[in-house]
């Protein structure tokens, strides 16, 4: 792919995570969040957290697969959009949630399983964001591979925060769940016969 054509894709990657949260904003502004907009919010926010990691664990199978090495330099844009998402969805949970006490924070990560767990993948999210730049790439040599490695237990960790945060019905966090844990199924190759790689491989050349 040209410069060109990556810097297009790039705006448009921008744009899909971007523009979720001016219809957020939109959606608070005028009343249409419902009866109770700040779970409306951190919900939301929740949901752009899970989706845009989706999307970041897709990128690197999906350039193999498919021979598109260029796909790989939108892997941590993509990152730090989930970052961002997961930023957000905390700073809504404290600031509308607990009134900024941060007291009462570290007694609710203490008490409910569900926000200890989401408290884990942020903590690892926040690593990784911090590290991201190609300069600490390079100080951290090899570690900046197994420190980036830490992704996939937020590929776990999120859907099974999502799971227990929910009152009533399951199958959505079990649908991202299943999808993360396919895709690292892909990613290394597990549980699916290498004949089918080879066929995918086959495809893709062709």
């Amino acid at each position: 792919m040209s410069n060109r054509g990556l810097i297009l894709l790039k705006t448009a990657l921008h744009l899909a995570c971007g523009l979720p949260l001016l219809y957020l904003w939109l959606a608070v502004q005028s009343r249409a969040a419902g009866g109770d907009p700040v779970q409306y919010l951190i919900h939301f926010l929740g949901m752009g957290i899970l989706n845009t990691l989706a999307a970041t664990l897709l990128v690197s199978p999906l350039a193999r697969w498919r021979r598109w090495p260029w796909l790989m330099r939108v892997r941590r844009l993509l990152g730090l959009w989930c970052f961002t998402y997961a930023l957000l969805h905390l700073a809504a949970f404290l600031v509308f949630d607990l009134l900024l006490d941060w007291s009462l924070l570290l007694g609710e990560v203490v008490k409910r399983p569900y926000i200890t767990v989401g408290m884990v993948a942020f903590v690892v999210l926040l690593a990784l964001a911090v590290t991201s730049p190609k300069l600490a790439q390079r100080k951290l040599g090899r570690r900046w591979q197994a420190l980036h490695r830490w992704v996939y237990l937020v590929a776990i960790l999120g859907p099974v925060h999502f799971w227990w945060s929910v009152k009533s019905g399951n199958w959505e966090p079990a649908l991202y769940l299943s999808g993360f844990l396919l895709l690292l199924a892909w990613r290394y190759k597990v549980l699916i016969p290498k004949r089918v790689f080879r066929r995918l491989g086959a495809d893709s050349k062709g």
